[in-house]
């Protein structure tokens, strides 16, 4: 039987739980600008750090405080690059490519396209000997895209449209990027069912063919007109230092390809059934 000073102190552990559990992930998430999310995550202190559970670009998870606000990040140093690379599943890759950098040039340029809603803020930051992108970690997050299908758990009906918007915009980020790693693992889903999509360190090869232009059904409008204005200055200025030349002109040619692919399907289909 246990005891009334026992039942006190457990009830104490569980209310200090309670609380952490919340500070990261729920009713005490900063209302933070983007600036102050980066100034945070250059410079707060790491209180703790693991290994991250998912994923194979060796990232971390960093708790992280300034003394006065404690919050969770991802920290990926990884830049890793090989003539020929052959995977598990039989694809081979000739100038692979797996660099930290690559995270925060598609955060930037997902700003250009109004698109920062749907990943989370990314910068660079220098922790124990290593270089590499941190980002805000994701408040709320229920599951991932891949755990959502292995445990067939459907999309609430009032929200499938607006859910399946988000994955026109996740789909066109993949092609635009021409990301080689866009496994569902990437795509978090919050308990609001909203999406963000994360890991972009094997992005932005050189190919300027877009690699699966199935994937494009519906845009946004607005997005689209975003695309369509997209300047290659722009993005060069946005992604400085962490894309090449190379890298910044294939991005383009595929923004070309995929506004004409839209183009050509507002043409045959109309506009009521291309954009939203």
């Amino acid at each position: 039987m246990i005891s009334r000073r026992m039942r006190s102190l457990l009830l104490a552990l569980s209310l200090i739980c309670l609380a952490r559990v919340s500070l990261f992930f729920g009713a005490d998430e900063p209302n933070f600008t983007e600036q102050q999310k980066i100034d945070f995550m250059q410079h707060a202190k790491v209180i703790n750090s693991k290994r991250a559970k998912k994923g194979t670009s060796n990232a971390w998870d960093l708790t992280l405080s300034d003394g006065t606000v404690t919050h969770l990040a991802s920290f990926q140093p990884i830049h890793e690059s090989k003539p020929f690379m052959q995977f598990a599943d039989g694809r081979t890759e000739i100038n692979f490519k797996d660099f930290w950098q690559y995270n925060i040039a598609a955060y930037r340029i997902a700003k250009l396209l109004g698109l920062d809603d749907m990943v989370p803020v990314y910068t660079e930051r220098k922790w124990n000997g290593m270089v590499g992108s941190i980002s805000w970690y994701v408040a709320d997050e229920q599951f991932d895209e891949a755990d959502r299908h292995k445990r067939n758990i459907p999309v609430p009906e009032a929200l499938v449209g607006g859910y399946n918007k988000q994955m026109y915009k996740v789909r066109l980020m993949t092609q635009l990027f021409y990301d080689t790693d866009p496994n569902l693992t990437n795509v978090l889903v919050t308990k609001e069912w909203k999406i963000w999509r994360i890991d972009f360190s094997r992005a932005f090869r050189t190919n300027d063919k877009l690699a699966e232009p199935k994937d494009l059904v519906q845009i946004d409008r607005q997005l689209l007109a975003k695309l369509r204005a997209l300047t290659t200055d722009q993005v060069a200025e946005a992604t400085k230092p962490y894309l090449n030349k190379s890298e910044v002109k294939a991005l383009m040619a595929r923004r070309d390809k995929i506004v004409a692919l839209f183009d050509k399907m507002i043409a045959e289909k109309g506009e009521n059934q291309v954009l939203y």
